[in-house]
């Protein structure tokens, strides 16, 4: 069985990294955990990978004058890699539009929130201060709108009495990485495509 090339884009301790690696380890998998490349030198998912024999790469956006020269540079990495999709767990920079067209379709995030609900940043925070009865998670493809590509999978979880946005948080990123596994399979098999701009199951 061939298995698709894919990168894994970190900045922090890479727990949802953790999750798609384990989930690569099944002989049945669709998709090879190849390369990780992380803009920060000093990020937890980096041992994570490293630990689980996957390559990894640290490029620092401070190295670069713009947001597409640093996006080259990742492509470049990428494409010497032969890469052929790239999963984004908490990877805390913009893209240029550039890099989101270049990589469109093969290029998804993990996001803490039923978007289009409540994107960017302080996600759980969001949810509390507007009373919301639900949360949960999102795999979508990326494009060069933040936080607004077309939704693969979602995951809810129930908002309760007295939550802070740390117990949240915690429910939430239980089902993430249950969901971004999944959403990776379909999309190495084929089975979710970005067409039209809509996520087309076939």
């Amino acid at each position: 069985m061939s298995r698709v090339r894919t990168a894994v884009l970190i900045s922090g301790r890479g727990s949802n990294l953790k999750s798609l690696i384990q989930a690569a380890r099944a002989p049945d998998y669709p998709a090879e955990i190849a390369l990780v490349i992380s803009n920060k030198e000093d990020a937890g998912g980096l041992q994570i990978a490293k630990d689980a024999g996957v390559s990894t790469k640290i490029i620092s956006h401070k190295d670069y004058a713009s947001r597409e020269e640093f996006d080259r540079a990742i492509d470049a990495a990428l494409r010497a890699a032969n890469i052929a999709l790239v999963a984004e767990a908490g990877f805390m920079r913009i893209h240029s539009e550039w890099f989101a067209r270049a990589w469109a379709g093969k290029l998804l995030n993990i996001h803490p929130s039923l978007l289009p609900k409540f994107p960017g940043i302080h996600v759980h925070e969001q949810v509390l201060a507007a009373g919301e009865t639900e949360s949960g998670c999102t795999v979508h493809f990326l494009t060069p709108e933040l936080d607004a590509g077309p939704i693969i999978l979602q995951a809810k979880v129930a908002v309760l009495p007295g939550d802070t946005p740390e117990a949240l948080a915690a429910r939430v990123i239980v089902e993430e990485h249950k969901l971004y596994p999944e959403a990776l399979k379909l999309v190495a098999e084929g089975k979710v495509r970005l067409a039209g701009g809509r996520a087309n199951f076939v």
